[in-house]
Order: structure tokens, then sequence, then C-alpha cells
């Protein structure tokens, strides 16, 4: 079983990786974790044309790095296989293109489960995903 856990650095993303190495270990069948961090750069794009060449890219990664950091130490100390992918865009945008090309079985994600005004009319990324994909989505409330 294939699974896609989407990370953000949070609590809530750790719930998720804790959440995704206790399923992987219950699972009688061959599994492989692949973690997800996606960076939206929309907002950066303006800054490329006024800082040195690269710096937006390295910014990005270091930001990427510290994301993956805390996951990616604990599946190395349960020794799960796991990879990682690193995206920029919408997030929830680039998990569903990771979760299609890379057919991922499930998918898994930490909710804060907070609720407000902003999170009606606008949609979180949770939620994007859980309304578009077509296959399981785990959502791990911490």
């Amino acid at each position: 079983m294939k699974l896609l856990v989407a990370i953000d650095g949070s609590k809530a993303s750790e719930g998720a990786v804790k959440y995704a190495a206790r399923l992987f270990n219950s699972l009688n069948t061959e599994s492989h974790i692949t973690l997800i961090t996606v960076l939206d750069d929309s907002s950066l794009r303006l800054f490329k044309k006024h800082t040195p060449k690269g710096a937006v890219e390295d910014y990005l990664r270091e930001m990427a790095d510290n994301n993956l950091a805390w996951a990616i130490k604990y599946l190395n100390k349960t020794k799960l296989p796991h990879d990682m992918s690193i995206r920029y865009g919408h997030p929830s945008e680039q998990i569903m293109k990771e979760a299609q090309s890379g057919k991922f079985d499930m998918i898994i994600m930490g909710t804060k489960g907070r609720s407000s005004w902003a999170d009606t009319v606008i949609g979180s990324v949770a939620q994007r995903v859980v309304a578009t994909s077509k296959i399981p989505v785990v959502l791990v409330k911490n």
C-alpha cells in the first residue's frame, strides 16, 4: 500500500506521520510512505526579480527541509521505508497531483480541527483535498 503523508511542519502533521507509521506497521502487505510538503511560492515570485539569483529557491528549500526534518528523523528511527517529495504551488492542487501521478492508495493529513468564517468561505487545504480526492483521505485531528 502506498501512503502519501502531507506535512507542513506543524504538530498536526506530526500526528499524521505517527498515524501513518502505526497504519504501516499494522498492514500485512508491502507498504511505502511518501512524505510531501508543498510550499506556496505565489507571493514570492515578485521577490525573484529583486533578489540575487537562487535566493528565493534557497529560502523555499530551507523551509521544505524544516517541514520535513522531524518526519524524516521519526521514520528513520522507526526504520520504515519512505521517501519525500517537495512541491511548489497551491498545496491542495500539488497534493492531488502527487497522489494521482504516484498512484497512491491513501492520503494522510493532519488537521488542526479549527472552524472559522475564513475556512467556511475559502476552504482549508484538507477540505479541498477531501473534496477532490478519488482515493481515501484520512484526516488526523491533533
